[in-house]
């Protein structure tokens, strides 16, 4: 293997924090949800889906947001949430990488 095949430190850490942001089962239910529902989402709505409360929720918003696979727009005084498909559609992208498929 050659240096110029390795991926960059700056890429690595960036994956690594998308996989980070993805390694619970309740954010991942968050992330089909808004998939599924196509639209953006009150934190109470997706209380109603997600069985957790709304603390953990919230807390997980706030790990999909700093990953940016999740958008909150600002409504009135609180959020909606919607799904960043920007950065979802480079997943596979950013695992192929990493393994080494690309």
């Amino acid at each position: 293997m050659k240096a110029d095949d390795i991926l960059d430190r700056a890429s690595a850490e960036q994956y690594a924090s998308w996989f980070r942001a993805l390694a619970d089962p309740t954010r991942i239910q968050i992330l089909a949800l808004l998939a599924h529902a196509r639209r953006p989402m009150t934190v109470g709505e997706i209380v109603e889906a997600v069985p957790v409360v709304q603390s953990t929720v919230s807390h997980h918003l706030k790990i999909l947001s700093k990953a940016r696979f999740v958008l909150a727009e600002p409504h009135g005084a609180s959020n909606r949430y919607r799904l960043n498909e920007a950065r979802v559609r480079r997943l596979p992208t950013a695992a192929d990488v990493v393994m080494a498929h690309r």
